[in-house]
Formats: C-alpha cells, sequence, structure tokens
C-alpha cells in the first residue's frame, strides 16, 4: 500500500470549468463524483482524452451505477468521514470483485493506522492518511500479520496442497 503525501501528490482536484479553462490540462485530474455524473456523455469522453480521471466518491454513492465508465477512470478516492463508517470497505470490495476495478483505490478523510489491514484486504491500494497520523506506524501495522486464513480482494484463498477438498464436501 502506498502513503499519500499532499504535497507530492499529482492529482489536482478541480471542477470542470476549471480543467476546461486551463490552457494546458492537468495530467492527473480530481473531481467530485457529482461534477462527472453532471457532464454529459460527450463531455466525459472529452476529459478522459485530455487528462488521466479521477473521481471522489462519497461512501454513500452505489458504485454499481458506475461500472460502465470505470476502465475509463484512473483513480477512485473513497471517502472515510468518520473512522466508525465503513461503507467505503464495501464500495471497494465491490469494486474489486464485482467490477474488477483495477485502477488505483484511494482511502480519504478519516482514515487510520488502525485501519490500515482492513483497507488492503479490502481492495484499496492507497491511503491518504489523516494529519496525526504516523506513516512509519502505518508501515509497521501492514506487518503485523504476514497471513490470513480468509481470502481478501487482492489474494484469494489458497488452499493446501495434499488435502481431499472433495472429501469434505467441498467443492474444488
Amino acid at each position: 500500500m502506498k502513503f499519500i503525501d499532499s504535497s507530492r501528490d499529482p492529482w489536482r482536484a478541480l471542477e470542470p470549468a476549471q480543467l476546461a479553462a486551463q490552457a494546458a490540462a492537468p495530467t492527473h485530474a480530481l473531481l467530485a463524483l457529482k461534477d462527472w455524473l453532471d457532464l454529459d456523455p460527450a463531455g466525459r469522453q472529452g476529459l478522459a482524452r485530455s487528462a488521466r480521471i479521477g473521481l471522489l466518491v462519497p461512501n454513500d454513492f452505489e458504485v454499481e451505477a458506475l461500472a460502465p465508465e470505470l476502465p475509463g477512470l484512473a483513480l477512485l478516492a473513497l471517502q472515510f468521514p468518520k473512522w466508525t463508517d465503513g461503507r467505503a470497505y464495501t464500495q471497494a470490495r465491490l469494486l474489486r470483485l464485482r467490477h474488477r476495478y483495477a485502477g488505483e483505490l484511494r482511502a480519504t478523510g478519516q482514515v487510520l493506522v488502525d485501519m490500515l489491514l482492513p483497507l488492503a484486504r479490502s481492495g484499496f491500494d492507497a491511503a491518504q492518511l489523516r494529519e496525526d497520523q504516523d506513516p512509519l506506524a502505518a508501515r509497521r501495522a501492514l506487518e503485523f500479520f504476514p497471513g490470513h486464513y480468509q481470502a481478501d480482494a487482492r489474494q484469494p484463498l489458497q488452499r493446501p496442497a495434499g488435502l481431499a477438498w472433495a472429501a469434505l464436501g467441498v467443492a474444488a
């Protein structure tokens, strides 16, 4: 997992009008989901041709609605408005497993070190930590558990060799 340093992040939050008004389009444009959905399909295609597009997605949005557009989106920044609100975990898992989204999934908002392992397991590959969180502690937190018994969005379940799964009534 990578940790986002805002001062070095190439993604710039813009409104569509700002993007259209710039003589040289930025290479990484981060748009609010509402602004993206307000554009007509031709406007979306035009923006996608001129820049890499990322969307800032609220955690109450049904991500299935983005399914047809996912191949053209380089980044989805899923929001955690409170660290106790885990709906973005579900969004990430749906995007990775059901919709096979291959772009960057970034956790934003109230992202704490304690959340990193579940973030990684649900499909996030980047996190923008809350300002009071220590990036060194975050890196250590990801090394606490080298393996898991359950499959996750990044690592399918590996069945041990030699075990007769059929004898246990489990389809191979």
